[in-house]
């Protein structure tokens, strides 16, 4: 099986093509391929697959076998691949998601293949039975949570796939292998949550440490940016124009005013290409 190891700011993922993989159970190979010392490594899988719906689909299952509804940071990857395979043969369109239709834009560096991507990441859902998260409706928004005796103030939402955060004076001293599966596995989220603790550096900047719910500590997370970006807004903390600031880079959000979409740009490279021969 020919594969393609890539990352978006070190959230790195095994990409190969399955025309007939639209049902297929990926979970067992995921788990093998991910696994840092006898597969590949990686935080998850992408497997490019035809739509009926978009002009192509993307399928994520993350390192721990379960498949996830999006990625951002996968996407934009995604996005290039495509493209610089010439599966697509065109700027805009269409990618089919387990969160409905994404709609990416790629930017074309000098040497003819893509060198950023936008994606339009759709609305966020702020009431709490979509996130979904136990409780009352409504919002959840600077909400206070009980983990081991020290109380968090939350805000959750969903980006795709349901992320939390929470605000600390300097996100480099959060044990995130400790902390990060409390707020995963609290039984107040029915389908875990993404877990993303945020610096606030300035009304346009943010510094962010994200906890993947399936994939554990990664280098960084697309949704996870985009719903820390809408957070910090309805916290008061940013306006809508903001920049995440993760572990190897910088991606730049925009939670637009006229349409309530998020949109997200970065980078997408890839690491190297390979065959996979299975004993």
């Amino acid at each position: 099986m020919k594969f393609v190891k890539m990352h978006g700011l070190g959230n790195d993922f095994v990409f190969f093509e399955d025309k007939n993989g639209s049902g297929k159970d990926f979970s067992q190979l995921a788990v093998q391929l991910c696994d840092r010392h006898t597969g590949i490594g990686a935080d998850g899988i992408i497997v490019i697959v035809p739509s009926d719906k978009a002009d192509v689909r993307m399928r994520i299952i993350n390192a721990d076998g379960s498949e996830a509804e999006m990625c951002g940071n996968g996407i934009r990857c995604f996005a290039k691949y495509v493209y610089d395979h010439q599966i697509i043969d065109k700027k805009q369109f269409t990618i089919e998601t387990l969160a409905g239709i994404m709609k990416p834009e790629v930017i074309i560096g000098n040497d003819g293949k893509v060198s950023l991507v936008t994606i339009n990441m759709g609305k966020p859902f702020t009431d709490r039975a979509l996130i979904p998260m136990n409780g009352p409706a409504g919002p959840v928004v600077d909400e206070p949570i009980n983990i081991d005796g020290t109380v968090y103030k939350i805000t959750s939402l969903l980006m795709g796939v349901p992320h939390t955060m929470t605000y600390m004076r300097d996100v480099d001293t959060v044990d995130l292998p400790v902390l990060g599966p409390k707020f995963e596995t609290n039984p107040l989220f029915p389908r875990k949550t993404n877990m993303n603790f945020i610096q606030v550096v300035d009304n346009k900047t943010i510094k962010v440490r994200t906890w993947e719910r399936g994939a554990g500590a990664t280098l960084a997370c697309g949704t996870g940016s985009c719903a820390c970006a809408v957070g910090s807004y309805l916290n008061g903390f940013t306006g809508r124009s903001v920049d995440v600031n993760l572990y190897l880079g910088t991606l730049h959000i925009e939670y637009n005013e006229e349409d309530g979409n998020v949109y997200m740009t970065g980078p997408a490279a890839v690491s190297f290409e390979g065959e996979w021969m299975d004993e």
